[in-house]
């Protein structure tokens, strides 16, 4: 909408098979296959490191770092390792990365429990920022009210340069109080109703005869929970994940769709009306990702739910940042003031049409 093309910089992550996924994808990025600590080692507020110094000179102009530390570490579903896990010192990662790259914007997102991370991540990541003359906002947003049809939340640290005149605390309002109609699963999946191929992209996972029954029961008695007493013994006890072995509804929302997607022991993921867990296809579409984007690098489906599920839904990265750029115009051209209908107008493109 602002008519910027842009240039991708540096995409760096330790997985090949996303790596892979993004050169194919964006093939004109610079995609490096390495820890993202190997090109920011520095501790927060020091000076830059030589291995610094020498990131900061290959990857050249930076504008935006946007960044999604691991979050399995703070996740309220990682029950062993939950806030003490080492994986959350990747977040401070990023607010190195800003300190070095020195963009006019920066974004990373997380799951809200990140806030009570053992280690303060955090509250150590905004006090870096500040000391390194950044505005810091933060707020949890819900991403069904951006027209995902997803109940899921996430937590957002968004920072701008001083010297660019932007409120991030201003733009994250204009996102938490964007309102879009709830979308539901008949409105992103109907057309994939009866959708059939061998392909691991839009093939179910085969399950377990005894899964199997499951469904038909769910199927049979028009219920969307499954009973204690259908459920293996380990899970009929007090409990309260009621979603597990669930049946998505079609005119509601999907949960959170997370690696687990194609298994109906992790969660609420059996098709609405098709008797079958959702396939990748149907889990990158309740994602917001769009049908031209290409998973064949992806060599296998546990390899696809893992790069889906790990996903965030891009509208939300698109929406924050347009809000900044508007937030910056109106700083450079004060007579241009945005008003909340004009950032509705030119919403993302995956709000205004289905995937």
């Amino acid at each position: 909408m602002f008519g910027l093309n842009p240039t991708i910089a540096l995409a760096v992550d330790t997985d090949h098979a996303a790596a892979e996924v993004f050169r194919a994808n964006f093939p004109t990025a610079n995609v490096m296959e390495k820890p993202v600590e190997a090109l920011f080692d520095g501790d927060l507020s020091d000076p830059p490191t030589p291995k610094e110094v020498k990131s900061k000179k290959l990857i050249g102009p930076v504008n935006v770092v946007l960044g999604g530390p691991p979050c399995q570490g703070h996740s309220n579903l990682n029950n062993h390792t939950r806030r003490r896990d080492p994986r959350n010192s990747l977040y401070d990662r990023m607010a190195r990365a800003v300190e070095i790259l020195k963009p006019e914007f920066a974004m990373v997102e997380n799951v809200p429990a990140v806030v009570h991370a053992s280690e303060g991540v955090v509250k150590e990541s905004i006090k870096a920022l500040q000391a390194a003359n950044y505005v810091v906002a933060c707020t949890n947003v819900n991403l069904q009210s951006l027209g995902i049809p997803q109940r899921r939340k996430r937590h957002l640290l968004v920072a701008a340069s001083r010297d660019s005149g932007v409120d991030p605390e201003r733009a994250l309002n204009t996102v938490k109080n964007f309102k879009h109609p709830d979308r539901t699963i008949a409105w992103a999946l109907y057309d994939l109703l009866g959708k059939t191929s061998e392909s691991a992209f839009d093939a179910p996972t085969r399950v377990s005869d005894r899964n199997a029954k499951r469904i038909d029961w769910l199927f049979n008695n028009d219920e969307f929970d499954l009973p204690n007493h259908h459920r293996p013994k380990c899970h009929q006890g007090e409990h309260s994940y009621s979603s597990m072995y669930g049946r998505l509804k079609w005119h509601e929302p999907a949960q959170t769709i997370t690696t687990g997607f194609g298994s109906m022991g992790q969660g609420r993921y059996v098709h609405p009306l098709e008797k079958r867990t959702i396939t990748a296809h149907e889990a990158a579409r309740l994602q917001g990702i769009p049908d031209f984007f290409k998973f064949d690098a992806a060599v296998n489906r546990t390899t696809m739910r893992r790069l889906i599920g790990n996903a965030v839904p891009p509208a939300l990265s698109e929406l924050v940042l347009q809000a900044m750029l508007w937030d910056l115009v109106n700083a450079i051209e004060p007579a241009q003031k945005t008003t909340d209908d004009s950032i509705r107008e030119r919403s993302p493109r995956d709000l205004q049409q289905r995937p």
